[in-house]
């Protein structure tokens, strides 16, 4: 009998999970409550622990009872610096700290995956490492220091999933090849000389040579980048000025940049150091930019995603399998993937009868909790047909 008839009976447990979650959310790298009750929950069904790796990092370790390989699953568990404004009794009780992106949704659902496959431990052609990861949301993300920290020794797959609250729940979403971009953050200090408002001949204005910088930026994408091509730049900030009649001599930008191949990621930065140089020359100022390169683009395998969504197609509790279209979000997952093969698929989450069709980081962001069911039933249905990952 298959070990996912288990699933539907764990359902208040992981409902229950989930809203102690989303109650007592932390910021990344600061999760040291949730890192316990994670840690605690593991140590309670017997599942060896390891504890603060690479940082608020946790390892757990079910060995099989039979030969296989090792297979990695990954949930990700910080919140994000938002109020939570919705009405519902398991609001986060942190102000201006929320889940507001399903990371609870993605540990309640490693949990009870845990809980069902320590049950069957015996059967297990293989063994599974659970990598409850820190810090997803802000950079250098938590993936990378877990990796270093020893989380995917001996691994020979890796897999995860994200909820998804733009697809109907009992739908799960699969995306081979690029699936998040190359996401990187820019900073642009902008040093003019100000004056009076009524005499611009004798100041170098930054606002003029800052919106100059803006307009220049778009052509990048237009006019640089091959059509054939994905790629975004975004300026999300622009601070100056004091006062109506003062001519300002400083301004700030700040934006991201979006890119799934190395060289176009490459042509955008040279680009954007040309256009600075000239609005330089243009405007008499001077430009300070700060380039900070986010998490890599995600890639997932075809080869491990065509398996996994054969493997999802057969379950019969999934209403609907799709072809998910890529997404110039970041997600250091990427990191994972980098190393060793596997897949990142999407659990639809979607329910806006319930309140749950917010877009992901939005104040009133919720999920559909019977949605994470089908998370851990593909998870539970990798495990169950390791073996063929040897042939």
């Amino acid at each position: 009998m298959s070990w996912l008839t288990e699933v539907a009976q764990h359902q208040d447990e992981l409902i229950k999970i989930r809203r102690f979650l989303h109650q007592h959310p932390e910021l990344s790298f600061q999760e040291e409550n949730t890192k316990n009750y994670i840690a605690d929950y593991l140590a309670a069904l017997n599942i060896p622990v390891t504890r603060d790796v690479g940082g608020n990092g946790l390892l757990g370790y079910i060995k099989g009872g039979r030969p296989g390989p090792t297979v990695a699953f990954r949930a990700d568990f910080d919140a994000l610096p938002i109020d939570d404004e919705k009405d519902v009794p398991y609001r986060s009780t942190m102000p201006g700290v929320m889940h507001a992106c399903g990371h609870d949704g993605h540990t309640a659902m490693l949990l009870i995956t845990a809980r069902i496959l320590k049950q069957h431990e015996a059967e297990l052609a293989g063994n599974i490492v659970l990598i409850h990861q820190h810090a997803e949301e802000v950079l250098p993300g938590g993936a990378q220091s877990m990796i270093k920290a020893g989380a995917l020794d001996g691994v020979d797959y890796v897999f995860g999933t994200h909820t998804a609250s733009y697809i109907p729940t009992g739908t799960v979403g699969f995306c081979p090849g690029p699936a998040y971009a190359n996401a990187d953050a820019f900073k642009l200090h902008i040093q003019g000389k100000g004056g009076h408002g009524a005499a611009p001949h004798e100041t170098n204005d930054a606002i003029i040579a800052a919106s100059s910088l803006i307009t220049q930026f778009q052509t990048i994408i237009s006019r640089s980048v091959n059509p054939m091509d994905t790629a975004v730049v975004t300026i999300g900030e622009f601070k100056a000025g004091t006062a109506f009649n003062v001519i300002a001599d400083s301004a700030y930008l700040s934006g991201t940049v979006r890119t799934y191949t190395r060289e176009v990621k490459t042509l955008i930065k040279q680009r954007m150091a040309e256009l600075i140089h000239a609005v330089e020359i243009g405007s008499n100022v001077s430009i300070t930019l700060d380039y900070t390169d986010g998490y890599p683009a995600l890639f997932n395998p075809e080869k491990e995603t065509a398996w996994v969504k054969a493997l999802t197609e057969s379950i019969t509790e999934v209403d609907e399998v799709i072809q998910q279209a890529p997404s110039l979000g970041g997600e250091d997952f990427s990191y994972f993937l980098a190393e060793r093969p596997g897949t990142y698929f999407y659990t639809g989450v979607m329910n806006e009868a319930i309140g749950a069709h917010y877009s992901h980081h939005h104040p009133k962001f919720d999920l559909d909790e019977n949605g994470l069911l089908n998370g851990v039933r593909v998870f539970l249905k990798i495990a169950e047909n390791m073996d063929q990952l040897t042939k």
